[in-house]
């Protein structure tokens, strides 16, 4: 059985809705289609729950009508026949009804939650309707009755599987199943997500619980890219990666995978194939256990990037050092990107400053703490890179115009990355692109 992931703008018309349904029945292999939800829901979603937060009811519902109106006019051009028509609107009727019931209940974080949940819950429904409009037989499996999360918001791959086989089960002789990225429920039982780009790992880990035969991420580029094509002219797309090679580009930020979701395929050696819903005849990226040769793949790039560096006299030969700094980040469960150590100082990086505030209250003991808000890293990634000398010599010659404020070489050997002023990110990206792979 196969894992096919739609993200938003795959299933944000009602025509991509049904270049879909012609993708997912061009062949008889049985498949389970997950689905975001239309481009531009989770967002608007997030603007009604942040009214709410504020207290702004007239404005949340402003922002539900104009919402509900979207979904009215998509329902129009999706299906034809009368009774599909009907289906549609109750579907809308009854996500819509609840958005409006919420301006009347007390906000929560479980409500928020439940909010952000619609988005997927009407694509599916809605894609169903279509399918079944068109006389094809699908299989609504809701992500809710077997996608879970436990108390640390990790994954529950072993009763997921348990759970959604036994789905699976009561539909015997069917192939074709649809069910929701993103949502889920954690410890308590509640509706929760895997938060935002939360597709992707939702696919990777249901096509771990079903031991598939292959994953594909379906979305509106032909497979990963060797550099990013909204900054840099020349691009081209690569046509195999690794599980390494793919992990170290979806952290660092390749928009086209979540990063989180390479660990499940890997686990169980599941091929993933990155493939364009607008161009399905394109060849796009598979990911493999297996490297197709040494040398720069690609180069990606991570925004929003702080710079912490805690300099210290005591630091000296002082045991235990780092580990109470690594011991102050854990505290707050936030993840360091990149560190770099001298025998007085010691920066790294972050791009979580939800507590930066008591972590850096927590750091000031240890000595005099400096902060560069605004920074970038940029990844060069690829089997063995940081074990090819040559290909150290191109990036530094390649990068005498732009200042360096710290290198990570030697980590991985399938990634160096380097840290920038966020201005100077699209200027590297460029540079690299000529100096690493000669185009200009």
């Amino acid at each position: 059985m196969k894992v096919l992931k739609f993200g938003g703008t795959s299933v944000g018309k009602p025509e991509r809705m049904h270049a879909v349904a012609k993708l997912i029945t061009a062949d008889s292999d049985a498949k389970i289609v997950v689905l975001s939800a239309l481009s531009g829901t989770t967002n608007a979603l997030v603007e009604i729950s942040q009214s709410l937060v504020e207290g702004k009811k007239e404005q949340a519902k402003q922002q539900i009508d104009k919402l509900e109106s979207h979904y009215r006019t998509f329902c129009t051009e999706l299906v034809k026949g009368e009774a599909a028509r009907e289906k549609a609107k109750a579907i809308v009727d009854e996500h819509f009804e609840f958005l409006n019931i919420i301006l009347r209940i007390s906000f929560n974080e479980a409500l928020n939650k439940d909010i952000l949940a619609q988005g997927e819950l009407l694509s599916t429904k809605l894609f169903c309707a279509y399918l079944d409009d068109a006389g094809i037989k699908a299989v609504l499996l809701p992500a809710l009755e077997f996608m879970s999360i436990d108390e640390f918001e990790e994954p529950e791959i072993p009763r997921m599987k348990v759970k959604l086989s036994a789905l699976i089960d009561q539909h015997k002789g069917d192939t074709l199943f649809i069910t929701q990225g993103y949502i889920c429920r954690n410890a308590r039982g509640e509706v929760d997500n895997l938060k935002r780009g939360g597709s992707d790992y939702s696919a990777s880990l249901i096509g771990a619980a079903i031991r598939a035969s292959e994953i594909q991420i379906w979305t509106d580029i032909d497979g990963m890219h060797n550099n990013d094509p909204r900054v840099v002219k020349k691009t081209f797309p690569i046509d195999q990666l690794s599980f390494d090679e793919a992990a170290e580009l979806a952290y660092f930020g390749a928009k086209i995978l979540h990063p989180a979701s390479i660990w499940p395929a890997q686990h169980f050696n599941i091929p993933v194939k990155l493939l364009n819903t607008m161009q399905p005849e394109a060849k796009g990226t598979i990911i493999t256990e297996m490297p197709n040769g040494n040398g720069v793949k690609a180069i990606a790039a991570k925004d929003g990037i702080i710079a912490i560096k805690i300099k210290s006299s005591r630091m000296l030969l002082a045991y235990g050092f780092l580990r109470k700094i690594f011991e102050v980040f854990e505290k707050y469960r936030t993840p360091i990107d990149m560190i770099t150590t001298s025998e007085v100082a010691v920066s790294l990086t972050i791009d979580d400053q939800k507590n930066l505030d008591q972590i850096l209250k927590e750091l000031q003991p240890f000595g005099t703490v400096e902060l560069d808000h605004h920074q970038a890293i940029v990844s060069i990634v690829g089997n063995e890179v940081a074990a090819t000398p040559s290909i150290l010599k191109k990036l530094f010659e390649a990068m005498n115009e732009v200042p360096l404020r710290m290198i990570s070489y030697g980590g991985s050997r399938h990634n160096i990355s380097i840290l920038v002023g966020g201005q100077h990110k699209e200027k590297t990206l460029q540079l690299l692109n000529q100096g690493l792979f000669g185009l200009e």
